[in-house]
């Protein structure tokens, strides 16, 4: 429909190929249809690179100009991958997928929707937990809105259910920083002083994947990081940033044990 607002759908990609073709095929099984995907290929290694290229041209041979692959010159990361992505982006919004996440098909059409309607610029949603299988294990329930000093505490915003308005991260200089693991947490915190209230759709939308030894799994690479963006990036004392980490760390051990 061409008068459904632009969508740019960015996935960094570093390994895990086959669950890059189902996410990808997730993207364009959706019954949203004005968006493009911008694929970040973070790996030195180009192995993969003609694979993808391949997949693209057997699969989705009448979609190829709606696709856009950038090769980074080293290895970036995650978050400055995606960072990559929004710095070229020229749609009214961008849609963030992990390359092992999955979309439910009405994913965009109901999150446009909704953001459209309540002039949002920010919204996310409930989504499934899923293994490697793709069997569901677990779920999160996105609350309907989120102020600073609760989001603060915990971190209940999953990366591959949230939808941007390109204007207002680019106007506002909003990227995603340096760090490995809770780079996303960073930008939420930052976008929640910006805003009153992030808002969230309680539809479990999005399949995030929990994967055995992956960075978001260690938990000692977790708990630095929880630090780091307390110390570093919200700037508190050395005291204050130890006592958001262990609020941090209980309301994610309380959230695991469901």
């Amino acid at each position: 429909m061409t008068n459904q607002p632009s969508v740019t759908v960015i996935i960094p990609f570093k390994n895990n190929i086959n669950y890059l073709f189902s996410a990808i095929e997730s993207v364009f099984n959706q019954s949203y249809k004005n968006l493009k995907l911008n694929i970040i290929y973070d790996n030195q290694d180009r192995t993969d690179l003609y694979k993808i290229k391949k997949f693209l041209k057997n699969e989705y041979k009448k979609k190829l100009k709606l696709v856009k692959i950038e090769v980074n010159k080293s290895n970036l990361g995650a978050g400055y991958s995606r960072n990559v992505g929004i710095k070229k982006c020229n749609s009214k919004y961008i849609a963030f997928l992990d390359s092992d996440d999955l979309w439910k098909r009405n994913k965009l059409q109901l999150q446009i929707k909704y953001m459209e309607k309540n002039k949002q610029v920010f919204s996310h949603t409930s989504y499934c937990i899923i293994n490697k299988r793709d069997k569901i294990i677990s779920s999160r329930v996105a609350k309907s809105k989120i102020k600073f000093e609760e989001l603060i505490e915990s971190c209940d915003i999953g990366l591959s259910t949230v939808v941007l308005n390109t204007n207002f991260i680019k106007k506002n200089n909003f990227y995603f920083s340096k760090i490995k693991t809770k780079e996303d947490f960073v930008l939420w915190l930052k976008i929640a002083k910006k805003i009153k209230f992030m808002m969230g759709i309680n539809k479990k939308l999005t399949y995030y994947r929990k994967v055995a030894n992956s960075l978001s799994s260690n938990k000692l690479i977790s708990i630095i990081n929880g630090y780091k963006v307390y110390r570093n990036y919200m700037n508190y004392s050395i005291s204050k940033s130890i006592y958001y980490l262990i609020i941090l760390s209980i309301n994610s051990l309380k959230k695991n044990l469901y």
